[in-house]
């Protein structure tokens, strides 16, 4: 039977709101495992616990396509759960009767393969979609294929969330991560806090969080109400909360590669000790060693790369407290698959692309325009004739506009269209089969309206992608808005949080 999904009372909002300061504890071991102490940091390993990457009763996680040099991406999911399995997360969270394991965090952290950008992407956790059937691994436990709230997956192991995320979104995922209660506050304090900024007054009542308009620099108890915040910002919803999500963790990345205060092991080594101890992944990254190779990874990427964004969403028809994915939303994750970067200030630099064919090396290539641009086939017809392929026009007419694609039929067909695609700058993952091309076929769609070589992305694209996903930088990421509607409640009289901070006058404020 499916688990009954977590529904939109007061407690379980108080309950999961702090979780996604889970993901901090993620970021903040990542990185700061980086600099090294390496010898020190294997003495942690006992201390990790892992599982099966996918758990779903069919198909797979997904398969990584490379990149012309031979790169591919990596795809990281960011689960906490509300679990209240021990001891100290009862006291953490509260409800200790509760036994089931919903996910309250789920963060799709996307790397891309010439590690220049890092899109991170929030999936909420009250989404309504299709849920994949799951076999836990560790308990045996089985649920079939159902409809329901994706966060409830997690009942059947972080290999089902993976599972759930991935039906979702298409995505490959190639690790998990997953957090409980135990070792997540130490983590603020490791950094010397963290500074964050509201627009407004804000008194959360039941997050507890109470600060005056500007900035502040948070641990601890601090920084646990400021994640834990929903009611507090933008609309007051489990939307509205990654304002402060996103804010919190792009100001911890910035404060752990300006101030190195974590590459000292003998500052860490306490804090990641209680971090490992709350931490679960995948196989592949079942000890420190491999936590470091992948925290290197995420270290190559400047901050003004960094873009935390929002799965766009639309209320559930069926239930007002749910949502389901917006259109827009496909977007969103057909640019992460596509592996083309979200950063707004500028696009990372590449090799100057050549068409020319592999030596010896020459074959037919229908050219197909699909721009909505005139003369777009004839003109990339003739530069690849230039270079020595036997090129031409499609013969085919129609006016209606596509994506860019490399078409094939057969075995040797796919080798020489992933070669064009190589060439000319397209991803292989735009590379497809079609039984009704004769040979290869280069569409050249909509996505393409200038240049010789595929673009990575245009501004247009960028930002069709981020509509409506309360997309920032882990570079500045400003100052959070304060709800201005009646989302908290003080001396039982329902009213805004800016309003609740003029009155609770005998409440300190968070950072004092």
């Amino acid at each position: 039977m499916s688990p009954t999904p977590v529904r939109h009372s007061r407690e379980a909002a108080k309950r999961g709101r702090w979780l996604t300061f889970t993901l901090y504890t993620v970021v903040l071991l990542l990185l700061a495992t980086a600099g090294g102490g390496v010898y020190l940091y294997t003495r942690l390993n006992a201390n990790i616990s892992s599982s099966a990457l996918y758990s779903g009763t069919s198909g797979g996680a997904g398969e990584q396509t490379a990149d012309e040099q031979g790169r591919v991406p990596v795809n990281v999911l960011v689960i906490g759960t509300d679990s209240r399995s021990s001891k100290e997360n009862c006291q953490l969270g509260g409800a200790c009767d509760e036994t089931h394991s919903n996910a309250d965090v789920q963060l799709l952290v996307h790397v891309s393969a010439d590690r220049s950008n890092i899109t991170a992407m929030s999936v909420p956790r009250d989404t309504m979609t299709d849920l994949p059937g799951c076999k836990d691994p560790d308990t045996g436990q089985s649920v079939a294929e159902r409809h329901g709230q994706i966060n409830t997956s997690l009942n059947y192991g972080p290999g089902c969330s993976v599972a759930a995320i991935h039906k979702l979104t298409g995505i490959t995922i190639d690790h998990f991560a997953l957090i409980d209660f135990s070792g997540v506050i130490e983590m603020s304090d490791a950094t010397g806090g963290v500074e964050v900024c509201v627009d407004n007054n804000v008194y959360d009542t039941y997050s507890h969080l109470k600060l005056s308009e500007g900035k502040h620099t948070l641990k601890g108890e601090a920084a646990l109400q400021f994640v834990r915040t929903r009611h507090g910002f933008g609309d007051g919803s489990d939307l509205g909360r990654t304002y402060g999500q996103h804010a919190f963790l792009s100001a911890a990345i910035r404060a752990l590669k300006d101030r190195g205060t974590l590459l000292n092991p003998t500052k860490l080594y306490g804090v990641a000790d209680a971090a490992t101890k709350a931490l679960t992944v995948d196989e592949g990254l079942d000890d420190i060693p491999k936590l470091i190779d992948l925290a290197n990874e995420f270290n190559k990427v400047d901050t003004d790369r960094i873009t935390f964004t929002t799965m766009q969403t639309v209320p559930d028809p069926d239930n007002s407290n749910r949502v389901v994915p917006a259109e827009a939303a496909q977007k969103l994750f057909d640019t992460i698959i596509a592996d083309r970067s979200l950063s707004k200030d500028k696009n990372a630099p590449t090799a100057t692309a050549s068409a020319e064919p592999t030596s010896g090396t020459y074959f037919s290539v229908q050219v197909r325009n699909r721009s909505g641009q005139d003369g777009r086939a004839k003109k990339l017809a003739q530069t690849l004739q230039d270079d020595g392929y036997i090129a031409a026009t499609d013969t085919s007419t129609g006016s209606a506009q596509e994506s860019s694609a490399v078409l094939y039929q057969g075995k040797r067909q796919k080798e020489h269209a992933e070669q064009l695609a190589e060439a000319l700058k397209i991803p292989l993952s735009m590379v497809e089969p079609d039984d009704e091309v004769d040979t290869v076929t280069l569409v050249v769609g909509e996505d393409w309206t200038a240049g010789e070589t595929y673009p990575k992305i245009t501004k247009a694209q960028q930002e069709e992608a981020l509509a409506d996903s309360h997309a920032s930088s882990a570079e500045k990421s400003g100052c959070v808005p304060v709800s201005t509607q009646n989302t908290v409640t003080y001396n039982g009289v329902s009213m805004s949080p800016v309003q609740a901070y003029a009155l609770a006058t005998d409440v300190r404020d968070s950072d004092q």
